[in-house]
């Protein structure tokens, strides 16, 4: 059976001003290892993924290569290429550096914790509808608010699940969700769910990513990143 061709865009460039260091997180160090290694030795190490696209800030390619990619012999990353100004704008240019790809995997590179199984899981999702999201059951109860800060609604919680990446799809399905929604006001597009959400009439999976699959965002995270390796 033909294995069909996976590549990962990793994005990796963010800012990261929640963390009040000049560095940015993804370069951070968790246990000795910059929070980007993590995720990228997941994708490296997985037989599903074909090759990996590293989308980062313009001023910072060169390090990657040298400091991360090369150091650490990652040779699934076949290109290191500059962002743009918001979230959507680097996956955008990473989907336009994709070749011959079938299905994308698109991750937060300071998500360091997923893991082969969430890969497998996710592609299957993909797979079944085109577009395939991980996240988990939300544990907490969610209430809506409405503009002058009062609740309006509670979902129930049975239904609510807070979203991660990676998200995976039909590259041709992402590709063209993204080129439509670029004609068009994009305020408000945090995730790539939401462009094919938007865009199409596809049906998005949900699957289990997990819990400990966080984003590296403030200080206290990263205490609780080296809290979950010491387990």
């Amino acid at each position: 059976m033909k294995k069909e061709k996976c590549t990962a865009i990793v994005l990796a460039a963010g800012q990261g001003r929640r963390m009040n260091t000049k560095i940015q997180k993804q370069f951070l160090e968790i246990q000795g290892y910059p929070v980007l290694y993590y995720s990228l030795k997941c994708f490296q190490d997985s037989p599903l993924i074909s090759d990996i696209i590293l989308v980062t800030g313009e001023d910072v390619i060169s390090y990657c290569k040298e400091q991360i990619v090369d150091k650490f012999g990652f040779d699934k990353v076949t290109k290191v290429i500059a962002g743009g100004k918001e979230r959507y704008d680097s996956v955008y240019a990473g989907l336009l550096a994709c070749s011959n790809t079938e299905y994308v995997f698109i991750h937060d590179g300071a998500r360091p914790f997923i893991t082969g199984e969430i890969l497998e899981r996710g592609l299957a999702g993909a797979k079944e509808t085109g577009a395939c999201v991980v996240g988990m059951p939300s544990k907490d109860t969610v209430k809506l608010a409405d503009q002058e800060g009062c609740v309006e609604a509670t979902p129930d919680r049975s239904l609510v699940w807070t979203i991660q990446t990676p998200q995976v799809f039909e590259y041709p399905l992402i590709l063209s969700a993204h080129e439509s929604i670029r004609k068009k006001d994009m305020y408000g597009i945090t995730d790539d769910a939401m462009v094919v959400e938007y865009e199409t009439n596809r049906k998005i999976k949900l699957v289990e990513g997990s819990y400990q699959n966080i984003k590296i965002t403030t200080p206290e995270d990263l205490a609780v990143a080296e809290a979950f390796l010491s387990i």
